[in-house]
């Protein structure tokens, strides 16, 4: 067998090491190898990008220029040199590529007359100028706007956020009602984050990954000091397997409709406790008087509000009244929205249609017919509509989600099984209130007559 030669072996083992350190270690190989030439090929060919995305402006300069004269007898030619006003394409100024853990942040200054709806316009044009997967818009302020480059799709795989092994083990209070329940497409962490935005509304197809997300916000609210109600129209198959960990499942809409009768009761004596203290909501109230927060989980909204006869035509009527009224003012008193299902239309009445007008929280994954996504997503860049309508069936848990800047954004939720699921809610069943604490939480003491927010004694 003949020697090979040693630069030969020398370049193979540096091969080897390179693919290994890319397979095995992807974040530092981006980060120490492939980010530094993508940073110098992103400035160097930005104005050229730029022109064709359609992001410069003509501007007029002074320029020193050569004009030709007369010719001399000699035949030599005489030049003319002088300043004058010419046109000319300016790009917009780009700063220094910042490297994250899966891309890129750029800031750019914005030219006279462009926003950055001018940039968002052009994501997908700059994806594929810059050859990478995605690039979205993540900030902007007066005159500068912030795009991300995503290099590598987190999508693909994320990993479940699981809670606490033991009751023992706590919580954050700084995670209240902030469950960590997947992965922005961004790369950050996606925060239902429901003292920010109230209520959710989640839209999708079955096998879609709308009851994963329910599995999902189940095991990051189960440590925490909250109430957890259900309703249930499918007989409780899909809410029973975690009833030790619910205050209450109501599973026909007789029972829902009496259960949101006891929840807006609930809601007004909150009302008259901040109102005796002097407040505006229950998170200003001391921490010895403030009522235990309450999540109503609604599995398959559809089921509220179909109506076969006159009689429930009515019962129809006060849930709607009811759910609207809790989605109008339950955020001032700890009492949350979070309704699911597969068909979200206008044909199911007016009551919906009010209903999703109160809800700032959305969540559509992949859906059957267009209507539901334009009902979830309608009031909302067109884009999102469009990126809605894409998600294919491979990839269950992926949805378009409104975030707290006001944006929209691509998000898969982490896979969470029904048994993961059910083992979270009976590991925290310890923490379960009983509805007389929901109802009486913070409001057993005396409240002083006059108002101070002081304790009686």
């Amino acid at each position: 067998m003949p020697d090979i030669p040693r630069p030969i072996l020398l370049a193979a083992a540096a091969l080897v090491v390179l693919l290994a350190w890319r397979r095995w270690a992807p974040v530092s190989y981006w980060y120490l190898l492939v980010f530094p030439r993508k940073a110098v090929w992103l400035r160097w060919s930005w104005r050229h990008v730029a022109s064709g995305c359609g992001l410069t402006k003509k501007r007029h300069r002074w320029w020193f220029t050569t004009v030709p004269g007369l010719v001399a007898s000699t035949g030599i030619i005489r030049v003319k040199r002088r300043f004058q006003r010419v046109a000319v394409d300016t790009k917009p100024w780009m700063g220094l590529p910042r490297p994250v853990r899966h891309g890129f942040r750029i800031t750019f200054h914005l030219l006279d007359g462009q926003i950055p709806d001018d940039y968002a316009k052009i994501c997908d044009r700059l994806a594929h100028a810059w050859r990478i997967e995605a690039v979205r818009v993540v900030g902007s302020r007066p005159g500068r706007v912030t795009v991300q480059g995503i290099n590598r799709d987190p999508l693909a795989h994320v990993a479940p956020a699981l809670p606490p092994a033991e009751p023992a083990d706590g919580w954050r209070a700084e995670d209240l009602l902030r469950p960590v329940v997947g992965v922005l497409e961004t790369g950050a962490a996606w925060r239902m984050d429901l003292r920010l935005i109230p209520h959710w509304m989640n839209a999708g197809a079955t096998q879609s990954g709308k009851s994963n997300l329910i599995n999902a916000l189940i095991v990051g609210l189960a440590p925490q000091p909250v109430a957890l109600v259900g309703f249930d129209l499918k007989g409780g198959v899909e809410l029973s397997p975690y009833a030790q960990r619910l205050t209450a499942l109501a599973t026909t809409r007789g029972e829902c409709l009496e259960l949101l009768a006891d929840l807006i009761a609930v809601m007004g004596a909150r009302m008259l406790a901040c109102r005796r203290y002097g407040v505006r909501d229950i998170w200003q109230l001391p921490d010895g008087a403030r009522p235990i927060p309450v999540v109503l989980l609604v599995d398959e909204v559809a089921e509220l509000f179909l109506t076969a006869d006159r009689a429930e035509k009515e019962q129809v009527t006060q849930t709607a009244t009811a759910l609207l009224r809790i989605a109008q003012l339950g955020r001032a008193f700890g009492i949350h929205l979070v309704l699911s299902g597969q068909r979200i239309g206008s044909d199911l009445g007016p009551g919906v249609t009010a209903l999703r007008a109160q809800i700032g929280g959305r969540v559509c994954h992949r859906v059957n017919d267009p209507e539901t996504a334009v009902m979830t997503l309608g009031d909302l860049d067109p884009d999102a509509l469009v990126a809605a309508r894409s998600i294919p069936p491979e990839l269950p848990g992926v949805a378009v989600v409104t975030g707290s800047d006001g944006r929209w954004y691509r998000a898969r939720s982490g896979y969470v099984s029904t048994s993961a699921a059910e083992q979270a809610a009976e590991t925290f069943a310890i923490v379960t209130p009983s509805w007389s604490q929901v109802a009486a939480s913070g409001l057993g003491h005396e409240l002083p007559a006059n108002g101070s927010p002081e304790l009686a004694a």
